[in-house]
């Protein structure tokens, strides 16, 4: 039976889980945050995910060199941490409206939690899912505090070690949680196709036994499709109304109309894996009649031998097929036969 998010299945059987990922896209306003909400109805997606902290949950108002971004090529590269997540927070009295915005507009809406206080007011407002963000992969202590809501969790892996996701996966299942996703993520804004490594998907899911999905960063859909032929059924991606507006994820996020591309494609990806199959499809079944066979090329009598020079392998396929040339080279016929009749076995000797 198929886990459930907010009652949407998630399976292979099913249509990838689609999370439009608002984050700090609403540039401070509500009714810009709506209009998130809207365009991730509109194009097709399950669900809307918020993130749940404040600056001071996430750091320290510090004035020192690693409370500072330098990683060359960032799109923060000489950003305050504090001073960053004051700007990309979603204050807490929207999430209430948010939720019960994107519920009228047939969302799932859950929101990533980081620290207890974060936990606490998420369960006031009895959200149907968890998030857990790549780099929280490694706080234990939270991962437990989520699972023992009983709530479904999902987690991102990022960087995290083979052995920090074993890690993971163990608080949660130990704090009781039995509804898992495991996403793969790469924590590079924006990342390269190249650091992709999807071939972790399948690895993930046979390690661990749960869904397994994509938090994706890349420019575009590709690598988020690519993912579908690898088993991924859960696929997240950052959403805004606009890169040209600014703001501070909005470099690598979906604009609508890639966000519908998006919706459209993995489900095409995922049907078009199907099961393994041999022979036509029903929609093939007229194909049959296209393929060579073996036809009588001249008029010939009850008698006449088959030549070369008298029977072919051509199109249609309603004569025998031509795997059998060389054992009716050289018989005759039993029956006059037209120029044009398809071969069978009863117009031989």
């Amino acid at each position: 039976m198929a886990m459930e998010i907010g009652g949407v299945p998630i399976g292979l059987d099913h249509r990838p889980f689609i999370i439009a990922e608002m984050s700090g896209n609403h540039d401070g306003s509500l009714d810009r945050a709506l209009k998130i909400v809207d365009i991730a109805a509109d194009a097709g997606a399950q669900a809307l995910k918020l993130q749940t902290y404040t600056a001071d949950t996430l750091t320290l108002d510090v004035d020192r060199p690693e409370f500072t971004i330098h990683n060359d090529g960032s799109l923060w590269k000489g950003r305050n941490l504090h001073s960053l997540y004051q700007e990309a927070y979603t204050p807490w009295e929207w999430h209430e409206p948010i939720m019960r915005y994107a519920a009228d507009r047939g969302l799932v809406c859950f929101s990533s939690a980081f620290d207890p206080t974060s936990v606490e007011f998420l369960e006031s407002l009895n959200v149907p899912a968890y998030k857990i963000a790549s780099f929280e992969c490694v706080d234990i202590p939270l991962i437990r505090t989520v699972a023992s809501t009983g709530k479904p969790l999902i987690i991102s892996t990022g960087i995290a070690t083979l052995e920090e996701i074993d890690d993971a996966v163990a608080a949660a299942r130990g704090a009781g949680c039995t509804d898992l996703v495991l996403l793969k993520c790469t924590s590079s804004y924006p990342a390269s196709p190249d650091d992709a490594h999807l071939n972790n998907i399948p690895a993930l899911r046979e390690r661990f036994g749960c869904e397994v999905g994509l938090s994706d960063h890349t420019m575009g859909t590709a690598v988020s499709v690519a993912s579908v032929a690898l088993g991924a059924t859960v696929i997240e991606k950052h959403v805004t109304l606009s890169r040209g507006d600014g703001g501070v994820d909005a470099a690598f996020s979906l604009e609508p109309d890639e966000l519908a591309e998006l919706c459209e494609a993995t489900d095409i990806a995922r049907r078009s894996l199907g099961g393994v199959q041999f022979g036509p499809t029903a929609s093939e079944a007229g194909a049959v009649t296209r393929r060579r066979s073996l036809y009588i090329t001249t008029d010939l009598k009850a008698g006449d031998v088959l030549t070369p020079e008298n029977l072919r392998s051509v199109r249609p396929g309603l004569g025998l097929a031509p795997k059998h040339w060389d054992a009716v080279i050289g018989r005759a016929l039993t029956h006059d036969a037209p120029r044009g009749t398809p071969l069978s076995w009863e117009l031989l000797d």
